[in-house]
């Protein structure tokens, strides 16, 4: 897979994160999955499964307790497709 860089990875992220409902049109990288943006425990796991399909990576569920904000969110999909 090619390298990409953070602001590439936080662009493809917000455009996935805006076909959710609820979640305001502007996502700043400090706002809060769950608190900010409004997704419940459900709509989480499909964006962890969208995004997994779009990456070709998988998260364990220790390293999804982690992520809190949009940027830990793009940082740990950044580490998972440079290893």
């Amino acid at each position: 897979m090619s390298q990409k860089d953070y602001a590439e990875i936080f662009e493809e992220v917000k455009a996935i994160l805006r076909r959710f409902d609820k979640v305001p049109e502007c996502i700043r990288e400090e706002m809060e999955i769950v608190n900010d943006l409004g997704l419940d425990s459900l709509r989480v796991m499909e964006l962890v499964q969208e995004v997994e399909d779009v990456y070709d990576i998988s998260f364990t569920l220790n390293e999804l307790a982690e992520i809190r904000t949009v940027r830990d969110f793009v940082l740990r999909i950044q580490k998972e497709i440079e290893a």
